[in-house]
């Protein structure tokens, strides 16, 4: 049986790199394994990343989601990268509130506003 990797799109921008997540649901846990591989590959071709995850098309995730957002995060902040999270639609910001996620984690509106605290932050 064919491994099912949930599928990201990786864009370059100027200062940034951008991960947008594009499947609706993450919730297996095979699905977080390969969610964690993709993007850790995508922090290690790049020193000092500038890495915005975003979850616009995102409607349902797993609270393990938030365990590997930490270890993403240890992963950009140990290349001395900064790590940004955009387009979290309100369902999913309350359970970042609740967990006290918002105050690790920069989140933003969107990618434009995301990408822009980047360049005031260098």
């Amino acid at each position: 049986m064919a491994s099912i990797k949930p599928r990201i799109s990786v864009e370059y921008a100027e200062n940034a790199t951008i991960v947008t997540f594009t499947d609706e649901r993450i919730l297996e846990e095979k699905d977080l394994q390969a969610l964690q591989e993709s993007i850790v590959s995508v922090i290690e071709q790049t020193e000092r990343i500038n890495l915005i995850l975003d979850f616009r098309n995102v409607q349902f995730l797993s609270s393990a989601v938030l365990g590997l957002l930490i270890r993403i995060s240890k992963k950009v902040y140990e290349r001395e990268g900064q790590l940004k999270l955009c387009g979290i639609i309100p369902k999913i910001y309350k359970i970042f509130k609740i967990t006290r996620l918002t105050k690790i984690f920069d989140i933003y509106q969107d990618i434009e506003s995301a990408v822009e605290s980047l360049s005031t932050a260098d």
